[in-house]
């Protein structure tokens, strides 16, 4: 369970996601990552876009401004090729309108205060030409691989912790 973040004047909640959001959500996909797809040269169905949704559903949480849906976090801990654990942000995705307003960051506390309690890395992967990428390094997550399409991230305890 994810709890509240103040900080500011405008209070950033989550919950847990719903069946009833898929339209919510497939509509943030869209707008949050077509372009970035674009650039990667990966075109998505809708289809296509609802799979991606619904993979690891319940590790989805709506991410609230005031009470409004303005985004999603999914997270869950994984076994990176069978080595250590790490806890692994599947998604983080922000409604265009919402971004740049340090939402993300707020975000990424969280998921870091989560991580702290689990005693757990944090990693993720960014499409190469995603902007968040520097939100990320900003939060001392470090470059650990790459591939055609994406750099694969990571952020140490040592530096949660710090």
């Amino acid at each position: 369970m994810l709890s509240k973040y103040g900080g500011g004047m405008k209070t950033i909640g989550f919950r847990n996601v719903k069946h009833e959001d898929l339209d919510f959500l497939l509509k943030l996909r869209k707008l949050s990552m077509n372009e970035h797809l674009a650039k990667a040269k990966i075109k998505l169905t809708n289809e296509q876009h609802l799979v991606r949704i619904k993979e690891h559903f319940y590790e989805s949480h709506i991410i609230l401004r005031d009470r409004k849906a303005i985004g999603l976090i999914k997270f869950g801990v994984v076994s990176l090729k069978g080595t250590s654990k790490s806890l692994h942000i599947r998604q983080l995705q922000i409604l265009p309108k919402y971004q740049g307003q340090g939402i993300g960051s707020k975000v990424l506390l969280v998921v870091k205060k989560k991580a702290l309690q689990l005693q757990l890395p944090i990693t993720l992967n960014v499409l190469l030409n995603n902007p968040a990428r520097g939100l990320y390094l900003r939060h001392g997550f470090q470059i650990e691989g790459k591939n055609k399409i994406e750099f694969q991230m990571r952020c140490p305890l040592e530096v949660i912790a710090a």
